[in-house]
């Protein structure tokens, strides 16, 4: 297999995902067509390789004594599924992740539910100390499928790119 020319390179098609700061309007709802059904190895999986020592996550006598009818997933991997459901409207074309807010863990999650996500833009303000970027807040609720509830919400902040400051760049 030989590997591409720079000129092979730069006529190789390029799929733009993601969204620029001019797209972003306070009240804007995003509906994330990705989904997720977690299964119980993929809580196995995410304990294990985070060193999750709760036995109430992978002991289901504990999880039991505890109240629930089975173990249910670790609520961090309910939210970090959410969260890169939304990666590909909100946050794709890069830019600084500023922190979350107000997350909440709703309800327990079982294995075998599909996840799904919708967030709404919060607020947008330009960047000062950045000229290129815009600063974007969104709140993100993630729905079981089969029932529409909300199992874990949060706000999260990001710095998103300008769409003007990219294009400039592009044309250097």
């Amino acid at each position: 297999m030989s590997e591409l020319t720079a000129e092979e390179f730069r006529q190789f098609p390029v799929a733009l995902k993601g969204h620029f700061y001019e797209d972003f309007v306070p009240g804007r709802t995003f509906v994330h067509r990705r989904g997720r059904t977690l299964q119980a190895a993929d809580n196995t999986l995410f304990n294990a390789l985070t060193v999750q020592l709760n036995p109430l996550y992978f002991d289901e006598a504990e999880a039991r004594a505890a109240g629930h009818a089975a173990v249910p997933l670790q609520p961090w991997l309910v939210f970090a599924t959410v969260f890169g459901l939304s990666v590909e409207d909100l946050s794709e074309k890069g830019g600084a992740f500023l922190g979350i807010d107000g997350l909440q863990f709703v309800r327990p999650v079982y294995p075998g539910i599909t996840l799904r996500a919708r967030s709404e833009v919060r607020a947008c303000r330009r960047s000062g100390k950045n000229p290129g970027f815009g600063i974007v807040t969104w709140f993100t609720e993630g729905l079981e499928e089969s029932s529409g509830e909300t199992v874990v919400s949060f706000s999260r902040t990001n710095m998103v790119h300008a769409r003007a400051a990219l294009t400039a760049e592009a044309a250097r």
